[in-house]
């Protein structure tokens, strides 16, 4: 059973930086996609960004060029580095993970372990 473990959430200016990490327990498998989600309230949950065992990262256009998705094997944690941050970035952070490389990384119905979610807030 994977578990996921989100931290780094909290408030921050407009213009300002976070970092979210995802700390991964359980068994580990040599194909797998980890991606970071998000979700505001009365919205759906959308895709932020990915990446898989190959290495291939995929981005939300809406983040792209300010958000950074990496991999630390050795830690097993996933990272998010969110610069240049905008209110409308404000939202439920969730990270998800499938045991499998998929075409689709930003689709949330692909992945099936998902951590509790860290709250990030952007205030203009």
């Amino acid at each position: 059973q994977v578990q996921l473990v989100e931290s780094g959430g909290g408030s921050v200016q407009a213009g300002g930086s976070l970092r979210l990490s995802c700390s991964a327990s359980g068994y580990t498998y040599s194909s797998y996609c980890m991606g970071w989600f998000r979700q505001a309230p009365g919205k759906e949950r959308e895709g932020v960004a990915a990446i898989d065992s190959d290495g291939s990262t995929s981005y939300a256009d809406s983040v792209k060029g300010r958000f950074t998705i990496s991999k630390d094997n050795a830690k097993n944690t996933l990272y998010l580095q969110m610069n240049s941050l905008k209110p409308e970035d404000t939202a439920m952070y969730y990270c998800a993970e499938v045991l499998a490389t998929i075409a689709t990384m930003l689709m949330p119905f692909e992945y099936n372990y998902w951590g509790q979610g860290t709250q990030v807030t952007v205030s203009s």
